[in-house]
């Protein structure tokens, strides 16, 4: 393990407004860019590509993803991001649309080197204290969490808050999300996230490749992928499938290799298995570990979760599950290989 180096865990941080109506409007969507901008460089990163539908707007930081929907902001950061620097600068815009903060879940798990953390993100006790600090005191349902798991350092840490009128909202929602963090990829796979010595193609084009040459376009061959290769290694890329998106960021480095996907998806979904999309997107790293959060109101989710893995030759070693106001049921499993992969 390298003494330090680019820090591939993703702080996620996921904000729900309500107002007049905003899933009948732009909502959130009406925030210009300049706006963006300001909110990205409180927390030390910027957009790099961008697309756009007509349910929501994802953006390629070079820290890993934004999502705006019309009633909700999701932004995910790697590196040594100040993500919650973003709470403040966003309640603020959404005010200003007449849209209230009624929901907010803070997620991640643990970090390869967490003393090159900045404030306010030097421990989860700090962040927390750092998130109530900036929330609205009518987020009045609070809960942190570190959920553990038999190796200290994969344990995942969540904290969420809510309403009155949103806190038991979850309980009849249909939605599946899930958290993948893989760590000491394969080692052939990962050099494909490296730029050759003397490639000049932009990040756009570069990153078009990677995706096409790892089969990451066919995780679901539905979605249409933004993606963005960084130099001289790395990789992100936002999937858009109507109003669901799945976002994958890789570091390659040997010594703390990383890559995490994230996707959400319904219990109801006939025509695509989101468990099936799952095990295609870790099948593509054949990680030695894997940690999975899975936020649902389904246990039939989550038991399909392990036997999606076996196949891989990934055991589960840790189960953990907790009930938090307005996301529902977390559930968090590690798995590690049979056998390492040299």
């Amino acid at each position: 393990m390298a003494v330090s180096g680019f820090e591939g865990f993703e702080k996620r941080l996921e904000l729900q407004f309500f107002g007049d109506d905003p899933l009948q409007n732009m909502g959130l969507r009406l925030i210009d860019f300049e706006s963006i901008e300001q909110v990205l460089r409180a927390v030390n990163c910027t957009v790099v590509s961008a697309v756009g539908n007509h349910f929501f707007d994802a953006y390629v930081l070079s820290e890993s993803s934004l999502f705006v929907y019309p009633n909700k902001i999701i932004i995910k950061t790697c590196g040594t991001t100040q993500l919650l620097k973003s709470v403040r600068p966003l309640i603020h815009f959404a005010d200003k649309l007449n849209l209230a903060l009624c929901e907010c879940r803070y997620t991640r798990g643990s970090f390869i080197f967490p003393k090159s953390q900045p404030f306010p993100h030097t421990n989860f006790k700090e962040e927390v204290i750092y998130i109530e600090e900036n929330l609205p005191n009518n987020l009045v349902y609070r809960k942190a969490t570190v959920m553990p798991s038999k190796n200290p350092s994969y344990s995942w840490h969540v904290f969420t808050a809510a309403d009155q009128n949103h806190h038991r909202r979850r309980s009849r929602n249909s939605d599946v999300t899930f958290e993948v963090c893989m760590t000491e990829l394969d080692r052939h796979m990962a050099r494909r996230f490296f730029k050759k010595t003397g490639d000049c193609k932009t990040g756009d084009l570069a990153g078009k490749e990677m995706t096409e040459l790892t089969g990451i376009d066919d995780i679901n061959p539905s979605a249409f992928i933004c993606d963005f290769a960084f130099d001289p290694c790395g990789y992100s890329m936002n999937g858009i499938d109507g109003d669901r998106y799945s976002t994958i960021h890789v570091t390659p480095e040997d010594g703390y290799s990383y890559a995490s996907f994230e996707c959400v998806g319904s219990v109801y979904d006939d025509d695509v298995d989101i468990v099936e999309t799952l095990k295609k997107a870790v099948q593509v790293f054949k990680p030695a570990t894997v940690s999975i959060s899975t936020t649902s109101n389904s246990r039939e989710v989550w038991t399909k979760v392990a036997r999606a893995m076996e196949p891989l030759g990934l055991k589960c070693r840790t189960f953990a599950m907790d009930e938090f106001p307005a996301a529902g049921s977390v559930v968090f499993q590690t798995f590690t290989a049979a056998t390492r992969r040299k």
